[in-house]
């Protein structure tokens, strides 16, 4: 348990989510999937990612648990983490597939708003939950997946959408039943695969370059609320 990476087929690495009982990764299990993405883009053999996840649902964020029985500390290290994991789908060297599905929640939505193509399954719901638990964070990834105003009601309320809301702004490329899912990712994975994985490598590096967010800048201006939230004394102005 925890992150997995295999060689599924020629030239694509499928990396896997697996922390019953809900996906909430610790500061370790957020830095070992970053560590899992380069690695796989650093390998010449890889020329496309399916990030996907094993259980009820795809990741439903920070493990709470860790944080409150660690402190400032285990904050500082989670929030470490999410900017690694998040940063790490960016800068992949090759496109990363996120395959989703049950819930796509808190940092589930850092991952799924920084891959290349996002499939999800029709049952998945997707959301921020962090107004509720006091925090900020990943409106930066929010924003990749539905519109301005559509994404700061969702902060605001701590509402969810589904899979057929984002397909329908264009971010979810296809909807599948929760069965069909990893073929389906592994279909679309395929056909990138067959390209020449120099012009892919390529690609994917104009396209980082010519996007109008910094996302690893953005994000970290979001954790900074986060720590003033979580670290101060309580008092608001």
């Amino acid at each position: 348990m925890g992150i997995t990476s295999e060689v599924a087929e020629a030239g694509i690495t499928v990396v896997t989510i697996d922390r019953p009982p809900v996906n909430a990764l610790g500061a370790r299990g957020w830095h070992d999937l970053a560590d899992a993405l380069l690695a796989a883009g650093r390998d010449p053999a890889t020329h496309v990612v399916v990030l996907r996840a094993s259980g009820r649902g795809f990741c439903a964020g920070v493990d709470i648990k860790e944080v409150d029985a660690g402190g400032a500390e285990a904050l500082i290290g989670v929030n470490r983490g999410c900017h690694a994991a998040f940063g790490a789908v960016y800068d992949c060297a090759v496109p990363v597939i996120a395959a989703v599905h049950g819930f796509c929640l808190g940092g589930g939505i850092g991952l799924a708003g920084n891959a290349d193509v996002l499939l999800a399954a029709e049952d998945t719901r997707f959301g921020l939950p962090e107004v509720d638990r006091g925090v900020l964070g990943a409106a930066t990834h929010l924003a990749r997946l539905v519109p301005q105003h559509l994404m700061r009601t969702l902060f605001y309320t701590a509402r969810t959408v589904d899979a057929a809301e984002l397909h329908r702004h264009g971010s979810v490329y296809q909807v599948t039943s929760p069965d069909r899912l990893e073929a389906a990712a592994l279909e679309l994975a395929r056909e990138i695969a067959a390209k020449d994985p120099r012009v892919i490598r390529r690609a994917k590096e104009a396209l980082n370059g010519i996007d109008g967010q910094d996302v690893h800048r953005s994000y970290r201006f979001e954790q900074g609320f986060t720590f003033e939230l979580n670290l101060g004394n309580g008092t608001s102005v």
